[in-house]
């Protein structure tokens, strides 16, 4: 049984849902993934708040499920929509890198088939997705074998900098 700490550190494979109490529901934005509940006397989100979020995901998904990196990011544009937050003003990057480059790409020993559906869910919602190049070229994933809407990046420091640069922050989850 998946514990409520477990919940809140970090996201799941949807095959757990029904685990979930029943506060617990996916949408408004991505009705098939991100489970998340109201939280409430928490704090309001001001109606000008933007998010510029960046995503390091270095653990790949576990036994062929969904990475739970790329839950998380369904999870925060649900959990922030649901608060309020206008999904124009959401914008997240996730940089993928170490093994979970084969979490995004139609190779051999990935979960990409898996991940599949997530991750065209996310790019339809406007998150970037920027493999590190260095990652890539070491577990032998080329650009062509990345899922639609993938970038290939120089590398994961690379991809980060310039997102920094573009105004992003590092989510620490």
């Amino acid at each position: 049984m998946l514990s409520l700490i477990g919940l809140f550190i970090g996201a799941f494979p949807l095959a757990l849902a029904q685990d979930l109490p029943d506060d617990f529901t996916t949408g408004p934005i991505i009705s098939d993934y991100g489970p998340v509940a109201e939280v409430a006397g928490a704090e309001a989100i001001p109606l000008d708040a933007e998010f510029r979020i960046a995503f390091d995901v270095a653990a790949p998904a576990e036994d062929g499920g969904l990475n739970r990196s790329l839950v998380s990011a369904a999870r925060f544009i649900n959990m922030h929509a649901a608060a309020g937050v206008h999904p124009e003003k959401i914008h997240l990057a996730l940089v993928i890198h170490g093994r979970a480059v084969r979490d995004v790409a139609d190779v051999a020993e990935g979960a990409s088939e898996t991940n599949a559906p997530l991750i065209a869910a996310l790019i339809e919602q406007g998150v970037e997705i920027h493999v590190c190049g260095q990652s890539a070229t070491y577990y032998g994933v080329t650009s062509e074998a990345l899922l639609p809407g993938v970038r290939m990046s120089l590398s994961a420091m690379t991809a980060h900098a310039q997102l920094q640069q573009s105004g992003y922050t590092l989510n620490p989850f």
